[in-house]
Formats: C-alpha cells, sequence, structure tokens
C-alpha cells in the first residue's frame, strides 16, 4: 500500500531523513557525497526548496529544508 502525501507547510523547516535500505551503505566514497549534493543543490533551484543544513553520514542524511512552492518537498 502506498504511502499517504505528507503534510509540507510552505516556508516552514521540515526535518527530513533519508536511510540507506535496511541502513545500509548508501555513500561509499567523497565522490558520492560530491554527487549527491550536487543533486540537492540543482533539485532545491528547481522545486524551490531551501536548504538550511545537512549531514552526510554513510547510511544515511538529514536534511533541513524549507518547500516554497506545494509539492516541493511532498511525494506527487
Amino acid at each position: 500500500m502506498a504511502r499517504l502525501q505528507r503534510i509540507a507547510p510552505l516556508g516552514i523547516p521540515q526535518h527530513i531523513i533519508q536511510r540507506g535500505n535496511n541502513r545500509q551503505v548508501c555513500f561509499v566514497c567523497d565522490q558520492d557525497i560530491a554527487f549527491y549534493a550536487s543533486l540537492l543543490h540543482e533539485y532545491s533551484k528547481e522545486f524551490t526548496v531551501s536548504l538550511h543544513a545537512w549531514v552526510f553520514m554513510t547510511n544515511h542524511v538529514h536534511l533541513l529544508a524549507s518547500p516554497y512552492t506545494l509539492g516541493g518537498i511532498s511525494e506527487e
């Protein structure tokens, strides 16, 4: 069953956590982290999301982000 769409009020910071499947490693080397960071930068502009803070761990990521358009963070 699909997950219900999350509420993401415009302009309100959201704490987002992304984990590897079964807590497996997401980033093997520094190039993986750099690529992920570049994608975050690119898509935050495209979807008008402000990234305030981030932490990249080997098996998960923490983001503090604020959406400024509908559908900026939530899955559609």
